[in-house]
């Protein structure tokens, strides 16, 4: 190979689009066989990876310094400087350790979730067609170097800036680039080199998506050096939204801090009336105020996100945005795909039907060639059954883009569309040889599958003659058929309305039925625009595509859920009637609209629409368009509504979701527009997601209720105390180290609480109902009710049986620390009795309840820390009596639930259609 001195360079300003394709060619040194292993590493050390610059992840130090970026921080800082300049020296240097250790928690769970969420990226992968050292090859397209061949059909991502080779009814979206909404019509033709992006038909840009036809072409540029890369490097410096959950958890934390600090100043007014200097009055202000604010929230909630993430991975749901974890378990209807979804997305030819009637079975399932062909007494077809068994198989072959292949290991692999799979299959299952059938048989011309045409067609050699070989849907290749194959194999004239009737009579028993046809050119073949002869019908061929093993119990477990089920599918009526049956869906035809009977919601009224889509089940032979209009019409209805799909075609929809979920196997444009990915396609996955969402939430709430509860519980121990004339209960700096136990150690431990078995039993809650509903309240209030009372009941007794206030104090610190470390039990479930839940559930939790535990005993005995929390050892029986009576915050929120599940339960209605 020529040595053409590649550089970046001179792939970025190169005007190829201005170039004849076989001259780009040349220039790149790209042979039509690809390039070799060698070249493909020498090119890839000049150009480097196909990625595009991402930005850069802050560094350990800046995530460390971002954690003092918060208001409460800068309230702890003013307060460490004052205790400084009054030569406070103890209590300044504990407020600076507790600010240290509140950002190296923080610090540790951000670098942690950072990590967690690039990890999951890096399963978000592109992969490309490529051609090197004379074979095909599927790679990830960051190896793609300039250079390398490449082969693209709908529903691809373009991998890198291409210059096209050839194109068969090639067009592109480029609205990512151009803003252009509809797509561009290719040609590889060179235009002028001054030529805007836009107007380059010759050429395919990195980021665009294939919305129909087929194409080749050579890399010109990758990764930064690509049109998208130059624009990525400003992108990528942008600042990225939050999500909405996160959002709303911070406007509630800013008015939890605003009411809290409001009620503290009114503290420090009625101390400072009471004589106390007001130094140890800003102390206690400042201590009371931060102890009370729930400042550990936001890392608390990133935590327990981050976890169901990485949950949610293990059961095969990627997600690719944090917010969508928790929203997924809002879901109220699910709008889902039927192949791949419901199915397990690998087609079998299950059944032959010949024009005169005979129906011959097919045996074995899946993509491999092992299998029987048998007649209707179940023995191997012969004679003219055989024959036209057989001319239908090579019509299929020829007519077919797909690969199917024996491995030497005894495995088969498989390419291509899933019908063309199966119809290679079937070939194999004759005893035939697909590639060789298409050696033989060599194609002058093609109209190539699409979904708007719904057929194929390849004109090829058999001999002297030219003949043409289609195959696709009945309704499509009818029209085009004048005979049929009688039993002798001769042509007699087509019964239609027979052939109709056979078609429903397979797809009403669940089957997807193609037709199968050929014919004699007449005249000349046109490459571009070839004529469709007369056609000979072949036979119909019915496919089964089974339901996965786990959907039936899917589905029933989001009707117990709340969450209703609708199909919505591309495939014939009477075949998806038949699947909905199957999966309990429905039962009833009446149930089952076509996108015909919906009719076009651009011209029909919206109130017309939204009528015909209530109380359907199943929706098939819809377009893209009313897919999308399904899916508002159920939200304008009040549905939380998920939507699944993997093709191009589904991209309005699962951007138009509350929820959209791409199948892993699907389109890149489709996994592109989604929130969730579930890789292994299945809808049983999609159910777990909605499960770990739920769990997620649930933890949300967990951890508010144990913060919010707390902090409450020692503002009213304070606000009582001062107003029946008690001494203040704790010194200021004995409530920052309560609050260094339990916000920073228990509240980040309660975010790693499994999932409650019931969650999937309860209807799905109101997406727009914020976190504090009357459950909470009810249990925030008696919880923190209980906990002041029980500490206030403590020191009041200990100061009237002639305790001094330092003996006393220490008592009570440490009846705080027990009564947090017994509430953070009830915090595990707002429905359950705390003695019912395993603790194998959360190990982390109990290992936290000992650590804050712990670390106070130790405190006990450290003459440093005796000295800055003023504490002192105390004696077994103190502790056993404490802990005693502590326990009794367990003992009434028992009570609390006992009673309440006696109560009609306060949940609300989950949206259904019926």
């Amino acid at each position: 190979m020529t040595d053409l001195s590649l550089t970046p360079d001179r792939s970025r300003t190169t005007p190829w689009h201005a170039i004849p394709a076989d001259d780009v060619a040349g220039q790149l040194g790209s042979p039509e066989e690809g390039l070799s292993d060698a070249e493909v590493a020498r090119r890839r050390e000049i150009f480097g990876e196909n990625a595009l610059p991402e930005k850069r992840p802050p560094t350990v130090i800046e995530v460390f310094l971002r954690q003092f970026m918060s208001p409460l921080i800068y309230v702890l800082l003013a307060a460490g400087i004052i205790s400084l300049l009054f030569a406070d020296f103890t209590d300044a240097a504990f407020i600076f350790v507790v600010i240290l250790i509140n950002a190296v928690i923080g610090t540790f769970q951000e670098v942690k979730a950072e990590r967690s969420a690039t990890a999951l990226q890096q399963m978000l992968k592109i992969y490309a067609r490529v051609i090197r050292g004379g074979r095909e090859a599927t790679i990830p397209a960051e190896d793609l170097v300039p250079g390398d061949r490449v082969a693209l059909e709908s529903g691809d991502r373009v991998p890198a800036d291409i210059r096209i080779l050839t194109t068969r009814s090639l067009a592109v979206d480029e609205s990512l680039l151009t803003g252009e909404s509809h797509a561009v019509r290719k040609d590889p033709e060179p235009v002028d080199a001054n030529l805007p992006p836009s107007d380059r038909l010759g050429m395919l840009y990195a980021g665009s998506t294939v919305m129909t036809g087929r194409g080749t072409g050579i890399v010109v540029a990758t990764g930064q050096h690509t049109e998208i890369g130059q624009i990525a490097e400003t992108v990528t410096t942008s600042e990225t939204g939050k999500p909405p959950l996160v959002l709303r958890m911070e406007d509630f934390s800013r008015k939890i801090s605003i009411a809290v600090l409001a009620a503290t100043g009114l503290l420090a007014i009625i101390v400072l009336g009471q004589g106390v200097p007001p130094l140890e009055v800003f102390f206690l202000a400042v201590a009371l105020a931060v102890s009370a604010i729930p400042e550990g929230l936001p890392v608390a909630l990133t935590v327990a996100l981050s976890i169901a993430t990485s949950r949610m991975a293990g059961r095969n749901v990627i997600v690719r945005f944090l917010a969508a974890v928790e929203s997924l378990g809002s879901c109220t209807l699910i709008a889902s795909d039927k192949t791949g979804t419901l199915t397990v997305n690998q087609q079998t030819a299950r059944v032959v039907l010949l024009p005169t009637g005979e129906e011959i079975s097919v045996t074995g399932a899946g993509y491999a060639g092992e299998g029987e062909i048998l007649d209707g007494a179940g023995d191997p077809v012969a004679g003219s059954v055989r024959d036209r068994v057989e001319s239908l198989a090579r019509a299929a072959t020829i007519s077919n883009e797909a690969g199917l292949e024996r491995t030497d290991a005894g495995d088969w692999t498989h390419r291509g569309d899933a019908i063309d799979v199966a119809f290679l299959a079937l070939t194999y299952k004759m005893g035939l040889d697909p590639a060789g059938i298409r050696q033989s048989m060599p194609s002058v011309a093609e109209i190539p599958f699409e979904s708007e045409r719904r057929y194929a067609a390849v004109w090829y050699r058999d001999g002297e003659e030219v003949r043409v070989a289609v195959k696709g849907a009945v309704e499509t290749v009818l029209p085009f058929c004048l005979t049929m194959t009688a039993g002798d194999g001769r042509g007699e004239p087509l019964d239609p309305d027979r052939v109709q009737e056979e078609h429903d009579t397979l797809t009403s028993r669940g089957y997807r039925v193609l037709a199968v046809a050929g014919g004699r050119a007449e005249g000349p073949v046109s490459v571009d625009n070839p004529e469709m002869p007369p056609l000979e019908l072949l036979g119909l061929v019915g496919f089964m595509d089974p339901i996965r093993p786990d959907v039936p119990d899917a589905v029933r477990r989001c009707r117990r859920a709340g969450v209703d089920v609708v199909m919505v599918t591309g495939d014939h009526p009477a075949t998806a009637l038949a699947i909905a049956r199957e999966l309990e869906i429905t039962d009833s035809p009446d149930r089952v609209v076509t996108g015909a009977e919906l009719g076009d919601p651009e011209v029909s009224t919206y109130s017309e629409f939204v009528s015909r889509v209530q109380g359907t089940r199943v929706f098939a032979r819809v377009t893209p368009l009313q897919k999308l209009r399904i899916v508002e019409a159920y939200r304008e209805s009040g549905a939380f509504v998920a939507v699944t799909g993997d093709g191009v075609n589904d991209a309005p929809a699962l951007r138009s979701a509350n929820i959209g979920v791409a199948m892993g196997s699907g389109t890149d444009v489709a996994k592109d527009t989604a929130s969730l990915i579930v890789t292994d396609d299945d809808f049983a996955s999609i159910v777990a997601g909605i499960e770990e969402g739920r769990y997620a939430y649930d933890n949300v709430r967990k951890v508010v209720y144990l913060l919010i509860s707390t902090g409450f519980a020692e503002v009213l121990l304070f606000l009582i105390a001062l107003l029946i004339g008690l001494p203040l209960p704790l010194l200021a700096v004995q409530l920052l180290w309560l609050n260094l136990v339990t916000n920073g150690i228990q509240g980040v431990a309660l975010a790693f609480e499994g999932g409650e078995p019931g969650v999937m039993d309860r209807p799905p809650r109101r997406p727009e109902e914020g976190i504090f509903n009357r459950l909470m309240i009810e249990e925030t209030l008696l919880s923190g009710v209980t906990i002041a009372l029980i500490a206030l009941g403590a020191w009041h007794w200990l100061l009237s049986n002639g305790w001094d206030e330092f003996a006393a104090r220490n008592l009570v610190v440490l009846l705080m620390v027990l009564l947090e470390n017994f509430h953070v039990f009830n915090c595990r479930s707002e429905y359950l009795s705390a003695f019912r839940i395993p603790i194998s559930r959360n190990y982390f939790l109990i290992a936290g309840v000992v650590a804050a535990q712990g670390i106070h005993i130790l405190a006990l005995y450290v003459p440093f820390l005796q000295d800055v929390l003023q504490v002192q050892p105390v004696s077994p029986v103190e502790w056993v009596t404490l802990l005693v009576l502590a326990s009794s915050v367990v003992v009434v929120m028992e009570i609390f639930k006992a009673v309440r599940k006696h109560r009609p339960p306060a949940h609300q209605t989950g949206y259904g259609v019926g």
